[in-house]
């Protein structure tokens, strides 16, 4: 059996234009006992076991013309500062760190600047080549001096 679609809010189908729906009567009572029902559902729920953070600063300043600071500290230890100005190429240069807390209970804090040189990260934590061995490091200076006589191979 089709319906007129009226059905379609909450059923309240007054039964006269869909035979597939009886009427539905709802006292005043009943619906704001169904809305206050719906608001507790749609509460936000904090019992997930994790801590609630606090942001203890958030500090934000945009000239309009490029150059910007921005600070942000939370509870837990996590922060970041960062400062920017133009660049020549129209991008943004900045620098700043980061840092936030490791399962260990140390920080992590990661200082960078990025600009027309790139994104270059300085932390104790990222990893770093291995050091060149001694028959490496005397094969370039001698290829070095080869190229500075004019020396091409192909």
């Amino acid at each position: 059996m089709l319906c007129c679609g009226c059905h379609l809010y909450l059923y309240l189908c007054s039964g006269w234009c869909c035979p597939a729906f009886p009427p539905l009567t709802l006292s005043l009572p009943q619906v704001l006992l169904a809305c206050l029902a719906a608001v507790a559902v749609a509460a936000p729920q904090f019992n997930d076991g994790r801590p609630i953070v606090l942001v203890l600063r958030d500090d934000r300043q945009d000239n309009g013309d490029g150059n910007f600071n921005f600070g942000f500290e939370a509870d837990n230890g996590i922060a970041e500062e960062r400062s920017g100005t133009p660049g020549l190429e129209g991008q943004s240069n900045m620098q700043g760190s980061f840092r936030f807390p490791l399962p260990d209970g140390t920080f992590a804090e990661v200082r960078y600047v990025a600009d027309e040189g790139g994104f270059r990260p300085e932390s104790p934590l990222l990893p770093t080549p291995h050091p060149l061995p001694a028959h490496a490091i005397e094969q370039i200076r001698i290829a070095e001096e080869q190229r500075a006589r004019g020396e091409i191979f192909q």
